[in-house]
């Protein structure tokens, strides 16, 4: 057995600093599993008593009769770090620390944090500042958490990993609330040692656990996140994470918009979205998208049947799936017809999406052969059924008819609870139907369902031939040398002149069209317009004056009067996009979205981290150009030319190639805009940003 299935399965545990009195912090876990049906063997160590609820007390780690195969360690963190040398001294597989005072507290606690990772040696720690684990499966709690008071939880399928202890808690007797069935609950917390990834790794593996949730406050480690969610997927398990700190500001660059559209929690998104975590929206969902998917059916499309006996809750579901995509349409003919033969008289509307048979009675007869029809049928891909008030006088019947309908096909079954009603709703999760008491649950779970069955693992992207990279300089360069940058991986740009002198411009603009763009060109100023420094749609006469005036209004609004400037090919015609990379802790993501100076305030932006290796795949990269919502503009919009997709594609595999070959020397890297042309016609970078650190 590894370190974590040890700590996961023990066969003994020693309660470092038990209490015996079972109200106190120190007292729960001894009397936890005892109560919970733990057969292994409990070493209490207290030096102040001799017996525990029955047991054998020992004075010290060194004392105790056997090795244990975990160590719960409830000192103080002042104190903790000699319990955990004593139990690593003994070839304990693990440790639980549940102590504060550790890095969240500040410097100090970091000196502590630093101490108890050197304390243990070669044995695995959870914690510090934990809660510890649950694992239902096997009746094994090595927790001090209060919402073990309960006596009952019911087992199942869904594994929960949280970086919170009070969140496992409050996950644990909300699902037990809602007859949702667990496997497995670690809080990770601190995460000193073992962190998310080791547990999804260990719970890709395990036969009790079909789906995976976590809470996640911070993902420190995220090379091995990443692998370990890719193992998962690969298994067929997903993983739902609900990520906390959506408010926090994005990560603001120096010089590009890329990295204020981009932002911390949109990286978390692209990397979510690159292992096929599905991400829950509400602390509700981190339980609900769980619950649907544990039930192992698979959503193969978009189309709901609903199934009710009260209209308004119908009209309430039905809407809040097609706010989210889902389509209700009504019953085909020969389903229509089977429904019609299944009651009598003309109260029932079988024409229409929700179907309303008017379950007078709760008539269990007529309520399978509702289920049987519209999961035999092909018009959809799921079954939502509305629970109405009748169901209160009689849940087990309606629980068990629709149970019974179950085994008929692999589509999903849910259940809307319209009354308040916990006790229906517990028990029809428990036979199977999720059940749900918001409307808006119920399209969150046959969502996640959905992104569950369509994640594809991305495929490796093929290696290119480096480009050559001398002679390119360091800093903020200009947008010239930017553009020398992009041409080198084959990204197309403007046709331009450096110019220094009205007469040079004159003479560039003649060369390069009857409209042309002036800009002044430097690294320092990066965003020209707001200083006055671009100027468009210039016929070649009039371009020598207007760079007089545009080094005038330079001068005055940046306090710096520009030397240079670019003469520059005018585009029209063409859909503006933007173009970046943004790197943070989580990795380095390619940024697709509307450009031009209006980027920042649509921000209609997709992201995606790029490979450990190599850029993007085309795949990919078509796969962003359709989420943007300006992708109608670019397939032919209301009489629009088709633009040249297949370029832009090329263009963001380009720059994605660039990106990964210069490595960390890129520090930001933006086109902005970058203009596509219609079809045939090619994408043309007609701005940038880059800046370089040393190559050395």
């Amino acid at each position: 057995m590894t370190s974590i299935s040890r700590l996961l399965q023990p066969r003994s545990v020693a309660v470092i600093g038990a209490s015996a009195d079972a109200g106190k912090t120190a007292g729960r876990p001894v009397a936890y599993l005892r109560k919970h049906g733990f057969t292994g063997d409990i070493y209490p160590v207290n030096p102040r008593t001799d017996h525990i609820d029955g047991l054998r007390c020992y004075p010290d780690v060194a004392s105790l009769p056997t090795v244990p195969d975990v160590g719960i360690v409830l000192l103080g963190a002042e104190r903790a770090h000699r319990a955990v040398q004593d139990l690593s001294a003994r070839g304990t597989a693990a440790a639980i620390v549940l102590a504060s005072g550790y890095t969240e507290t500040g410097e100090e606690g970091a000196r502590r944090q630093a101490q108890l990772m050197e304390a243990a040696g070669a044995m695995r720690i959870l914690g510090p500042n934990t809660i510890g684990l649950v694992n239902l499966t096997d009746h094994i709690v090595l927790s001090a958490s209060g919402a073990l008071e309960m006596d009952h939880f019911p087992v199942g399928s869904v594994g929960v990993v949280s970086q919170s202890g009070g969140i496992l808690g409050a996950l644990l007797s909300r699902a037990a609330a809602r007859g949702i069935g667990l496997s497995k609950l670690i809080s990770t917390s601190n995460e000193v040692d073992l962190d998310l990834a080791d547990f999804i790794d260990h719970l890709a593996d395990d036969e009790a656990t079909r789906v995976i949730a976590l809470y996640v406050e911070s993902v420190r480690h995220p090379e091995r996140f990443r692998q370990a969610a890719l193992k998962a997927a690969r298994a067929g398990k997903p993983v739902v994470a609900f990520k906390i700190g959506r408010s926090e500001a994005g990560a603001q660059a120096a010089v590009s918009h890329t990295g204020a559209l981009a932002g911390a929690d949109r990286m978390y998104d692209a990397l979510f979205k690159e292992v096929g975590v599905i991400r829950a929206q509400t602390f509700g969902d981190l339980l609900d998208i769980p619950a649907a998917l544990s039930t192992g059916r698979v959503l193969r499309g978009n189309r709901v049947a609903i199934l009710t006996s009260t209209g308004g809750a119908g009209t309430l579901v039905s809407d809040s799936y097609g706010v989210s995509g889902f389509e209700t349409p009504p019953p085909d003919e020969a389903t229509a017809a089977r429904l019609r033969a299944l009651q009598t008289g003309d109260q029932a509307a079988l024409d229409r999406n929700p179907i309303d048979v008017t379950l007078a009675g709760l008539q269990p007869d007529l309520l399978r052969g509702a289920i049987r029809a519209l999961l035999e049928s092909p018009s959809y891909d799921a079954l939502t059924i509305i629970v109405g008030s009748s169901s209160l006088a009689m849940p087990e019947l309606m629980a068990g008819a629709i149970q019974d309908c179950l085994p008929l096909s692999d589509k999903p079954v849910i259940a809307y609870v319209s009354p308040h009603a916990p006790q229906v709703t517990a028990l029809l999760t428990q036979r199977g139907v999720p059940a749900f008491v918001d409307a808006e649950s119920c399209t969150a779970a046959l969502a996640g369902m959905l992104q569950a069955r369509r994640w594809t693992e991305p495929t490796a992207t093929p290696p290119v031939a480096p480009a050559a990279l001398n002679g390119i300089g360091k800093g903020s360069l200009n947008e010239a040398e930017c553009k020398q940058l992009f041409a080198r991986f084959g990204i197309p740009c403007t046709a331009e002149t450096v110019v220094a002198t009205p007469a040079e411009a004159e003479q560039a603009a003649h060369h390069l069209g009857e409209r042309v763009v002036l800009k002044i060109l430097t690294g320092e100023i990066t965003h020209k317009s707001d200083v006055g420094g671009v100027a468009v749609n210039l016929p070649p006469e009039q371009i020598g004056e207007r760079l007089r005036q545009m080094a005038d209004d330079v001068q005055a609004k940046a306090g710096t009067r520009p030397s240079r400037f670019l003469v520059q090919e005018m585009v029209s015609g063409g859909t503006e996009l933007i173009l970046g990379m943004h790197r943070d802790a989580l990795g380095t993501a390619i940024l697709l979205g509307m450009g031009g100076v209006t980027a920042e305030l649509f921000k209609d932006t997709t992201l995606r981290m790029l490979p450990t290796s190599g850029g993007l795949s085309r795949e990919v990269a078509a796969a962003m150009v359709r989420e943007l919502k300006t992708w109608p503009l670019l397939d032919g919009y209301r009489g629009r030319p088709p633009a040249d997709v297949d370029a832009l594609v090329s263009a963001i595999v380009a720059f994605s190639q660039m990106t990964a070959q210069l490595g960390d020397r890129l520090v930001e890297a933006e086109i902005n805009p970058v203009f596509v042309l219609a079809r045939g016609q090619g994408v043309k970078a007609a701005d940038g940003v880059v800046v370089l650190a040393d190559a050395g």
